[in-house]
């Protein structure tokens, strides 16, 4: 892979940090991009420990804004003549309900989760149209399966899901491919900036009758991410996939996430899938 080019959203932390490095140690030119750049730290001193700070380079990129996103596609084909991948990573989760919550914070996560993907990929497809590249998406098993409480995330991830589905297909007959990365429960920051306060008493007084609800999903949730996959595994079969010559649609992180989806896609009724969340918040 020496002298190709991949840039990766969302590298201060996580998946996409450790996916950089990966790709970076696979001989990938790595243009790794957050909206806020003095977070590169950990980036920064990881690379340097693995020995690959040559090959990531770090640059400001907010998929919320067309115009940002542009700006770094066109300095990174500027300087490197090609892009030969796009890693969506970037992302962010929402914790609560409808009713509670409102409208806005769907709007909040579509706008980075769904709408910054396609801001990205759409900039990005002329130049991997050139370089018969590839588009790599981390979605997750809640764009396959509906969770409780996560209404916002799992709406923003069902329609990546749909969208690149459907794209798939249209961009392969120029050449480029689209894959779908489906993590389960990964250790990282993301789940510590879901919204979520330490104040349980607090929670319940916003959450009003959906309370005792959201308290037993919490406590199934903290016994699911204490046995969470970690980032680094995680992004080691992103890395995997990036560097396959002909990667599937969808390629799920684990076993666990493997066997989750499958519960939706054998479930044509969708009575499984109720029976199974439903019993996730049952009092």
């Amino acid at each position: 892979m020496t002298g190709k080019t991949v840039l990766i959203t969302g590298t201060s932390s996580g998946i996409g940090l450790q996916t950089a490095l990966g790709a970076a140690r696979a001989g990938w030119q790595v243009i790794a991009t957050m909206r806020d750049t003095t977070k590169a730290g950990l980036l920064e001193e990881a690379a340097a420990e693995a020995g690959v700070t040559e090959r990531i380079q770090v640059r400001k990129l907010d998929v919320t804004e067309p115009a940002s996103v542009q700006e770094c596609l066109d300095a990174v084909v500027a300087e490197h003549g090609a892009l030969d991948a796009l890693i969506n990573n970037a992302g962010s989760g929402h914790v609560g309900t409808l009713e509670t919550d409102g409208v806005e914070a769907a709007r909040r996560v579509m706008e980075v989760n769904f709408f910054g993907v396609l801001n990205t990929t759409s900039a990005a497809l002329p130049h991997l149209r050139a370089s018969g590249g590839r588009v790599l998406t981390v979605s997750s098993v809640g764009g396959v399966v509906g969770q409780p409480f996560n209404e916002a995330y799992c709406a923003a991830k069902f329609a990546v899901e749909g969208y690149l589905e459907s794209l798939a297909p249209v961009a392969a007959t120029v050449g480029v491919s689209v894959t779908l990365i489906e993590p389960g429960a990964v250790a990282s920051e993301f789940v510590a900036n879901v919204g979520i306060p330490d104040d349980r008493a607090a929670l319940a007084d916003r959450m009003g009758p959906y309370a005792p609800a959201m308290d037993a999903y919490l406590t199934r949730t903290a016994d699911a991410f204490a046995a969470a996959q970690s980032a680094r595994d995680a992004a080691a079969v992103v890395v995997e996939v990036l560097n396959t010559e002909q990667p599937a649609l969808r390629v799920q992180t684990s076993d666990g996430a493997r066997a989750f989806v499958s519960s939706k896609l054998a479930d044509p009724d969708g009575s499984r899938v109720l029976g199974m969340t439903g019993a996730w918040v049952a009092q």
